[in-house]
């Protein structure tokens, strides 16, 4: 509201109520609903990092009109059609590493909440009804716009008369709480006759069912600012008063491609299993970490063409970036583990000042605004600590060291589950990025596990050049060897560095 950081402070001491406005889910899941998802899970997993407990309320709106415009097409039932799809998203957004909320309600098990806030609405002059639909009269509710800064004048002054009379409503900037029945659509019984909730009464009654009549934080796009979570204000407020529902409002930033906001229209919107087979989960996850939740995103899409021209595919350029980046964290921790491993972690004791800063400076910058790329860029450094004294040791007392660079590898840890990050063993990532890689650059995988067999049998014939030559033909192939005491393995060097 004041468009400005202030001090938080909950309803309850150490407690936080959290909603966030979830999915309409008529179509497979795409990478804006994956950055908006992972940027409230982000928050809420740093709140809980600073000692907080929190309640986390995430909708499924499953009542709704491009639900069932869809369903219609395709010959199904709206509610078994939206369930499919809830499925789904949910399966897409744990594969980004998207905790599962503490309640997740959906409009279809919360109508009697939405017919008595309805009802409680024209009983105080809020609302009315005309032939079986109830509209919200903004006009009665002072406030309006507070939020997006929209006025009523300027509301009513775009506002289409012809929307005016279609809908019989009696000011063009009311909204709808509850629709009459129509053909092909769910309805319920209500004072009004059959019918279904508008979309955003939902909101406001699931809050009320949930988290009370006021709670600390709501959250969503900033695409929901105008006229959805406006709306919910004066829902809410008009039926409890004006000191109720979030006391702080959070909105994410837009994803951009080359400037352009993401859009069907666009032909720019891109599918979680798409991004998910492409690069890994994890590496959106980190993609959108290192970038603060408020601000708008530059994504960075290569399209691929044949030689003739003809359209491919596409390569995620920023998200094979963050991949990369997301590789070095997991070797530093893979080479952190096995030092450790090797002569334990020496227990209790002094460790380099160094490493004491990456706590600290954690909770410091999620305090502030939740400012995850501060975060990051900590980590950077405690990282490069670790490389540093896993290679020298000069001057630094054997069991400060091995303390220190086990003492990284855990604070590492820590601090990546307050953003949702690092949580895989280093061989399953490393596993699995190289899978992702040998199906990108068309390897042979058939063709490298001979050469390593060539290669071994030439070492053990002492054959030392020719085991170089097919060293370097590995390479050439962008395979790197690395011998270790439980054999050979490889990796995929990625073409796109």
């Amino acid at each position: 509201m004041r468009r400005q950081k202030v001090p938080f402070e909950p309803l309850e001491p150490g407690k936080v109520g959290m909603y966030v406005c979830g999915p309409t889910p008529y179509a497979p899941a795409h990478i804006g609903h994956a950055y908006s998802a992972i940027s409230f899970d982000t928050i809420r997993r740093s709140l809980k990092f600073l000692g907080f407990e929190v309640r986390y309320v995430r909708n499924i709106t499953d009542v709704e009109d491009k639900i069932i415009r869809r369903a219609n097409e395709l010959g199904e039932d709206p509610m078994a059609l939206a369930a499919r799809f809830a499925a789904d998203y949910n399966r897409d957004m744990a594969r980004f590493g998207v905790l599962p909320p503490d309640v997740e309600p959906k409009v279809s098990t919360h109508i009697q909440e939405i017919i008595d806030l309805t009802a409680a609405l024209i009983a105080n002059d809020h609302a009315y009804e005309v032939d079986g639909d109830v509209y919200y009269a903004c006009d009665k509710f002072a406030p309006y716009g507070q939020l997006s800064g929209m006025s009523i004048d300027d509301l009513r002054a775009g506002a289409s008369d012809r929307e005016l009379v279609e809908k019989q409503k009696r000011s063009p900037v009311d909204f709808a709480l509850w629709k009459a029945a129509k053909p092909g659509e769910p309805a319920w019984d209500s004072p009004w006759g059959k019918g279904r909730p508008g979309w955003h009464i939902e909101c406001s009654a699931m809050t009320k069912a949930h988290l009370g009549t006021s709670f600390d934080i709501h959250g969503g796009g900033k695409d929901l600012i105008f006229p959805h979570h406006e709306n919910e204000i004066a829902q809410s407020q008009g039926a409890y008063g004006t000191n109720t529902f979030a006391r702080y409002w959070l909105h994410n930033g837009f994803l951009n491609f080359a400037g352009e906001k993401m859009s069907k229209s666009l032909g720019n919107v891109f599918g979680c299993d798409q991004i998910a087979d492409a690069v890994g989960g994890e590496a959106l996850r980190f993609f959108c970490i290192r970038h603060h939740y408020r601000s708008p995103v530059e994504f960075e899409v290569e399209e691929i063409r044949s030689p003739d021209g003809t359209p491919t595919g596409v390569r995620f350029r920023s998200l094979e970036a963050a991949d990369r980046d997301l590789e070095y964290f997991y070797i530093t921790l893979q080479k952190l583990d096995a030092f450790v491993a090797q002569g334990g972690d020496a227990g209790d004791g002094a460790v380099l000042p160094e490493i004491e800063k990456l706590i600290p400076t954690t909770r410091e910058a999620l305090s502030d605004d939740f400012n995850s790329p501060k975060v990051m860029a900590a980590m950077h450094e405690a990282a490069t600590l670790g490389n540093k004294l896993l290679v020298e040791g000069k001057g630094i007392d054997k069991q400060v060291r091995r303390r220190t660079i086990a003492r990284i590898a855990k604070d590492l840890r820590a601090v990546g589950d307050a953003l949702g990050i690092l949580a895989n063993s280093p061989e399953s990532y490393l596993e699995g990025r190289t899978a992702r890689l040998v199906k990108r650059q068309g390897i042979d995988v058939a063709q490298v596990d001979r050469l390593i067999h060539d290669r071994q049998e030439a070492r053990a014939q002492k054959q030392f050049e020719a085991a170089d030559a097919i060293r370097k033909q590995l390479l050439e192939l962008s395979v790197e060897l690395l011998d270790t005491p439980a054999g050979t393995k490889w990796r995929v060097l990625d073409t796109a560095t």
